[in-house]
């Protein structure tokens, strides 16, 4: 259904689409960990691993994904690797960094709940033209982008003034 006539939108009317879908997916994911025993940072932490494929990341790799301290990964590494998520492999070119693996039946189990939910997602996308697809694959990637800018800063205890 390319070309599909779109409803009007404002900067305003988007934020708060965006604010609703977030909070969509915050309750969802919340929902999804607790389906699978975890809590939403491991979960989180465990779509880092899945995406990291074969390059398997660092605790310190990890640690920067998720924004949190290295201290902080330990206990999720810990926490996954007791729940039967992840692996712990040494590293073949420093002996003391360790890799994190995935562990494949954990990787069945995550995505037999995630199945159904991005079936659905991908066939809303069918519904919009490559160039609005573009448009969209742009807007994600550029308010992640931001949302990390503004984490930093607020990490750094500098957000922006209020208006």
């Amino acid at each position: 259904m390319h070309g599909t006539p779109r409803p009007p939108a404002t900067p305003a009317r988007a934020l708060s689409a965006m604010d609703h879908l977030i909070a969509a997916h915050v309750i969802g994911q919340q929902e999804l960990a607790r389906r699978l025993g975890l809590n939403v940072t491991d979960l989180t932490c465990f779509g880092f691993v899945l995406e990291a494929g074969d390059d398997l990341l660092t605790a310190g790799d990890l640690a920067a994904r998720a924004h949190v301290t290295t201290g902080a990964v330990t206990g999720i590494l810990n926490r996954l690797e007791r729940a039967g998520y992840v692996t712990r492999r040494p590293d073949p070119t420093d002996r003391r960094r360790v890799r994190v693996a995935a562990v494949p039946e954990a990787v069945t189990r995550v995505e037999a709940v995630y199945v159904g939910h991005y079936k659905r997602l991908t066939d809303l996308f069918s519904d919009y033209s490559p160039e609005e697809l573009a448009v969209i694959t742009d807007w994600f990637t550029r308010a992640t982008d931001l949302a990390h800018e503004y984490l930093e800063k607020l990490n750094r205890n500098d957000p922006d003034e209020e208006c």
